[in-house]
């Protein structure tokens, strides 16, 4: 991978960030963190959501792609995982953009944890009222 001209893109979900990079291989593999997404991910659902756009835009047979992931949990991982990959295939295959964005792979997913207010338990929950 090392002199071949790869691909960059940046994927994010709450607080996960994922940078991938892509390079157009003979065969395809999917790396995250240096390990696959069955290890890394530890569950088939999260290793199937990370390569969800490829199989999509079916160029899972094209690329070898490296993940880097951190912050978040392991579902915010996968997602962010997923955002950056389908970010990367638009830029190397500008034709894809239509399927990846009507599969909202495109868009990032703003939800996040609301802070806590003060006086407050949580961000909206309030301590029981009483009357006396």
């Amino acid at each position: 991978m090392a002199s071949k001209k790869f691909i960059t893109a940046v994927g994010r979900r709450k607080t996960a960030i994922a940078s991938v990079r892509m390079v157009k291989a003979a065969k395809s593999s999917l790396m995250v963190n240096g390990k696959s997404p069955k290890d890394y991910f530890k569950t088939d659902l999260r290793a199937l959501i990370a390569v969800e756009a490829l199989a999509k835009a079916e160029s899972a047979e094209n690329y070898e792609v490296h993940a880097h992931v951190e912050g978040g949990g392991i579902a915010a991982q996968a997602d962010a995982v997923r955002h950056a990959i389908a970010r990367a295939l638009i830029k190397t295959e500008p034709n894809t953009r239509k399927v990846l964005k009507a599969a909202t792979f495109l868009k990032r997913d703003p939800r996040a944890k609301e802070r806590k207010k003060p006086g407050l338990k949580k961000a909206r929950k309030a301590p029981q009222w009483s009357k006396r």
